[in-house]
């Protein structure tokens, strides 16, 4: 893996907004990559586009996701349920159909050790739609790595350093922040239907 990583970060450097987007892909779908760590690198060397390789990166980790989804989607029960018990796989299934959007959205935006492929593959066992579980992990990606590159904006590259410690409550605050948001703005958006209606 090492070596294919010293063949191909060369390539994907020179491919600019498109290189980020290559390698979030390649993240998500088979061989991990420091995704952090490269993306700060992208937004310190072209500070004014950040929000583009935020944008690109998110898109190509939500397309790239799709292969660990559809593995989960064709016959994923049973390996699901020989690790764990079906007590335990009836509560997953209960918190997806529940709230599938959040529950993959949030994994989404935890940096690592967070296993975001385990919640990608049971995506696809609890046979979560393909629209919305792309939308799920696009918005939590593109929540995660704007607060990452406005910290590195700030900060510096060693911003990164920063999300591994102390990660999972920035984000989570964040996160918070963006789902009361947008339940503000659609309340806002069903009122202003109805008085119109």
């Amino acid at each position: 893996m090492a070596k294919w990583k010293l063949v191909l970060m060369p390539v994907l450097a020179k491919l600019g907004f498109w290189g980020v987007g290559a390698w979030a892909l390649l993240d998500s779908s088979t061989i991990p990559v420091p995704m952090d760590a490269i993306l700060a690198v992208y937004v310190w060397n072209d500070k004014s586009h950040f929000w583009i390789y935020c944008l690109l990166a998110a898109a190509g980790s939500a397309v790239g996701g799709l292969l660990p989804y559809g593995l989960g989607r064709a016959g994923g029960e049973l390996f699901l349920l020989k690790r764990v018990n079906r007590k335990r796989y009836e509560r997953i299934r209960a918190r997806f159909e529940r709230q599938e959007f959040l529950a993959m959205m949030i994994p989404s935006m935890l940096p690592p050790p967070t296993p975001w492929k385990a919640c990608v593959f049971a995506a696809g066992v609890f046979e979560m739609r393909v629209v919305p579980f792309m939308l799920s992990v696009f918005c939590g990606r593109m929540v995660r790595w704007l607060v990452l590159s406005l910290l590195v904006l700030k900060l510096g590259p060693g911003a990164v350093g920063l999300i591994e410690h102390h990660g999972p409550a920035l984000l989570a605050i964040v996160g918070g922040l963006a789902v009361i948001g947008f339940a503000w703005w659609w309340l806002r958006k069903r009122r202003a239907g109805k008085l119109i209606g």
